[in-house]
């Protein structure tokens, strides 16, 4: 039986949580993200698990690259088995709710029509199974990766098709809900990794093509060698806006703005500029040429500017965080906006929409508002460097970096800007790497 030894990074933020995992080397081999829950516990041991997971993908993709004679069915192969281990831990989840479902209709309010209801219950819950497959094939194209959102979007709308105003109401199905979700958002899937990738690995043989079939044999063993690898978590490091709530000693634990330095200059070594905009806060960061901090600026405790104010915007207009960038940048006039305040979102929102203006247009006025603060932090840090790295989840947002490259050619001229498909894994990766740094110390 062989053994890893790894460092972990946890970046528990205020939105998502997120881990990284290095090998002795500094190689990133495993990445997990999850929702942030209200019980941080819970968010931290299941981000551990999948990145862990993530992990474990690695090693069967290099011992299957290390065999010549598996290189051509290499990519197939992988591809078709993190989909089907993807599907499984999906269906997993859906057991989980199904039976949580059925638990909270068991409050005695629910019992003159419990037979009817528990029918129901089963009748989506089966749809959202059958539908599973289809958000996990070769061409889907999902709009989340979170269990929550997936289930949610699929729940909701079946539950609006089969609810009767005069019988089992579509707001009775919708609380049941409520209740079921909580108990799958806490509920983590411990030692389940074999289990899951196992019938990963039959699903994905049986429906192989005849190349992948001939090395059957090979593939299975390489996943079984995975599978009792012994990993090692032989130093762990903690950051985030809910670093405090961490299971970890107080050693463990760094400043977010640390981290975000740290893994910015880790991505991009050019980095002497790095602006993080997260869910609850914003960081302007200046860095040297090995990473360390010299100067920063973060926003005051509002959530003003922040990834949590567009998760309200989102809401207000019943589309996902992840549309307001593409719709902003279908603006025509855009629209300024002068205040970004959390707190008054929905009004200021309803009020300018019911004033006839477009929300494209009021979008990329708040997109623009938003960059505008996170300038003023720049500015009072030391301006803005170059390079200049863009890091957490808003750097995912398109109008988001197309008001960022705007003000800061603007402001400061011509600029590298830095965005990595990753940049929201940045936190993590700086913790990881101090999390690398006592493990070397200390050996």
């Amino acid at each position: 039986m062989s053994e890893l030894q790894i460092c972990m990074g946890i970046d528990l933020g205020s939105t998502t949580t997120k881990a990284v995992v290095l090998n002795d080397a500094g190689e990133v081999i495993g990445r997990g993200i999850t929702n942030s829950r209200s019980n941080y516990d819970v968010a931290c041991q299941v981000v551990r698990e999948e990145a862990l997971m993530r992990t474990r993908f690695s090693l069967t993709r290099r011992t299957i690259q290390f065999d010549p004679t598996l290189a051509a069915v290499e990519k197939p192969f992988l591809s078709a088995l993190e989909r089907n281990f993807r599907l499984c831990q999906h269906l997993d989840r859906l057991a989980c709710l199904r039976q949580a479902l059925h638990h909270a209709a068991e409050e005695p309010r629910y019992h003159a029509y419990r037979r009817e209801l528990d029918a129901m219950l089963d009748e989506i819950v089966d749809t959202m199974v059958e539908l599973g497959a289809g958000h996990f094939n070769e061409l889907a194209v999902r709009k989340s990766d979170f269990f929550r959102d997936l289930a949610t979007a699929d729940y909701m709308q079946l539950a609006e098709q089969r609810s009767d105003p005069g019988g089992i109401s579509f707001d009775t199905l919708c609380s049941l809900f409520d209740a079921a979700i909580l108990v799958v958002d806490n509920s983590t899937s411990g030692d389940s990794f074999t289990e899951q990738i196992r019938a990963a690995l039959g699903s994905t043989l049986e429906h192989a093509t005849p190349a992948v079939k001939l090395k059957a044999e090979e593939l299975r063993s390489a996943v079984e060698s995975t599978c009792s690898t012994t990993i090692l978590e032989v130093a762990t490091v903690g950051t985030g806006y809910g670093r405090q709530r961490l299971p970890f000693p107080k050693e463990q634990i760094r400043s977010e703005i640390l981290c975000h330095g740290l893994g910015a200059h880790a991505m991009f070594p050019g980095t002497r500029t790095a602006l993080d905009i997260g869910g609850q806060d914003t960081k302007a960061i200046q860095v040297d040429a090995d990473g360390l901090v010299v100067s920063f600026q973060m926003n005051d405790r509002c959530a003003a500017g922040c990834g949590r104010y567009l998760g309200y915007i989102a809401d207000e207009m019943k589309l996902g965080l992840h549309e307001l960038g593409p719709l902003a940048d279908q603006s025509h006039s855009r629209i300024k906006i002068n205040s970004t305040c959390t707190v008054f979102a929905g009004a200021e929102l309803r009020e300018r929409l019911s004033l006839g203006q477009r929300r494209e247009d009021i979008l990329a006025g708040l997109h623009r508002a938003i960059i505008l603060r996170a300038m003023s932090l720049l500015a009072r840090a030391g301006g803005v460097k170059d390079e200049f790295t863009f890091t957490g989840g808003v750097a995912r947002n398109s109008a988001a970096v197309k008001a960022l490259r705007s003000l800061v050619k603007e402001n400061y001229g011509e600029r590298v800007l830095n965005i990595s498909a990753d940049s929201i894994y940045t936190g993590a990766l700086g913790a990881a790497l101090f999390a690398l740094r006592k493990k070397e110390a200390d050996a």
